[in-house]
């Protein structure tokens, strides 16, 4: 069954209003001050009153007269913004029709208020979401189309409670009927959601421009939106008209609080009364008015004054700070965090730049005392770290011969010869081809190899196959070689640090 209201007279005949189609399509109503959304906005809450849910926020609380006649419940705005979520979520559980007035509040509050209950509309529970038409007056204060001097914060919680109202609130049964005095000043994705447009009296050329583009009109015909009444609009959308139709809004029963402003006479001073006496001597009872006091104003600072207070600036002495642990314990933390460095997965991707950052960074959030290595001996240590050798021992006595003999080859293949060292000297296994890509530094096995073929062509290396396949290198400077190992895996890393014979 279809419902419809009727909003007024169209071409002598009744102007309605489709009410389900309205849920699904969403209102925008814009005209200049004075020229009848107001009236039009309580026209349709009264029209509708009996057959749907009504939410309006009302930022001068001129709709709160609606409570006696159709029993909305009058909800003051100053409540914390968690009472206002809670208080919204109880309306929808409730079906209660209400109207949010925010008249006491200040514009940035207001914006708060409003976002935080329309927050608690959208934010029900599922099964709370019946059809409910929320009526926003002055929807420009809650989606401004740019910042004004209220906050950031609560322009962006404003606005993005309006969008959802608009752009998401129907399938949660919320139909967002706002009104506006000007298109130029509402956001533009908040006014594209809406179907239906009720557009009033203009005077912008702006504006004009923009409302004769929502109805689909000439640029010429945006001049007539001069020429409309009081209470007349141009209605367009699903729910009124497919075709630009002029309306006549009808009567209220209900009036708001304010009203425009009309001519009285004057009142006459009485007889006899001096009108400078009446303006001039206190009444009886009247309370005496004490001006707040002012802040004595703060003496400007001369170019002089400046020049003598950079002269007289001496900057603080710096506070030098033992260090709080030994050189053997920074050695001993230097060297976990390059194991750490070199156990990561990752870093074989890395640059050795990007490790010597990764590195520094590691220093400094362990507060390790000193100067941090350098780039040259970062290769170095880092080498030492993946080919598995503990800092300490190579840094000793037992590791010299091991380090001389790599100490001629280029940084990118030391690592590797260390390895091969470490297990030659341990009589382990050859390492394989995976186990030599990471001590480089790589994933790759085939580089590791090549790698391995240049150490060879530059002499520090033999290579040889046994009949069962495995690798066997021997290392010549050292003076003892691998036992057999397979290439592919298999064979277990030496567990010793540069173990002697």
């Amino acid at each position: 069954m279809t419902i419809s209201v009727e909003m007024g007279v169209a071409s002598g005949r009744p102007a309605a209003l489709d009410l389900e189609e309205l849920l699904a399509t969403r209102l925008l109503v814009q005209g200049n001050s004075g020229s009848g959304k107001s009236h039009l906005l309580r026209r349709l809450l009264e029209q509708s009153a009996p057959h749907v849910q009504q939410v309006v926020i009302d930022p001068e609380g001129d709709f709160v007269t609606l409570a006696d006649a159709h029993g909305h419940v009058v909800v003051e705005g100053d409540h914390g913004e968690a009472d206002l979520q809670r208080i919204a979520a109880r309306v929808r559980a409730h079906r209660v029709s209400v109207v949010l007035t925010l008249e006491s509040l200040d514009v940035e509050a207001q914006m708060r208020a409003a976002a935080a209950f329309l927050g608690g509309l959208f934010e029900a529970e599922r099964d709370h979401w019946y059809p409910v038409l929320v009526v926003v007056d002055e929807a420009q204060l809650f989606a401004p189309a740019a910042a004004g001097e209220v906050s950031d914060e609560a322009r962006k919680a404003s606005l993005g409670a309006m969008t959802n109202l608009m752009c998401r609130g129907r399938k949660r049964g919320l139909a967002g009927i706002i009104a506006t005095q000007r298109l130029a000043k509402l956001a533009k994705n908040v006014a594209a959601e809406a179907s239906n447009f009720l557009m009033g009296r203009t005077f912008l050329d702006i504006d004009m421009a923009r409302a004769a583009d929502l109805l689909g009109l000439e640029r010429r015909q945006a001049e007539s939106f001069r020429d409309l009444e009081r209470g007349h609009f141009i209605a367009l959308g699903p729910a009124l008209s497919k075709r630009p139709l002029p309306i006549a809004i009808g009567p209220v029963a209900t009036s708001a609080r304010s009203s425009s402003p009309k001519l009285v006479p004057l009142p006459s001073p009485a007889a006899g009364d001096s009108l400078r006496e009446l303006i001039l001597t206190p009444a009886e009872n009247e309370p005496v008015w004490t001006p707040a006091p002012r802040p004595a104003p703060t003496p400007r600072a001369t170019p002089t004054d400046l020049l003598q207070q950079l002269a007289q600036y001496r900057p603080p002495e710096p506070v030098e700070v033992a260090p709080s642990m030994s050189e053997a314990e920074r050695d001993a933390a230097l060297s976990d965090i390059l194991r750490e460095i070199a156990a990561d997965p990752d870093a074989a991707h890395h640059p050795i730049a990007v490790l010597y950052q990764d590195f520094l960074v590691r220093c400094r959030m362990r507060r390790l005392p000193g100067e941090p290595l350098d780039l040259g001996r970062f290769r170095r240590r880092l080498a030492i770290a993946r080919a598995g050798v503990d800092g300490e021992a190579a840094e000793g006595d037992e590791a010299e011969a091991v380090m001389a003999a790599c100490a001629g080859l280029p940084e990118e293949v030391q690592g590797l010869f260390l390895l091969l060292a470490r297990a030659a000297r341990a009589g382990a296994p050859c390492p394989s081809d995976d186990a030599l890509a990471r001590a480089i530094g790589s994933r790759s096995p085939g580089r590791a190899r090549r790698l391995l073929a240049y150490v060879e062509s530059r002499g520090a290396a033999v290579c040889r196959t046994d009949f069962r396949g495995n690798r066997v290198v021997a290392l010549p400077g050292l003076g003892c070689e691998t036992a057999p190992g397979n290439p592919k895996g298999g064979a277990e890393e030496p567990a010793g640090l540069f173990a002697a014979e």
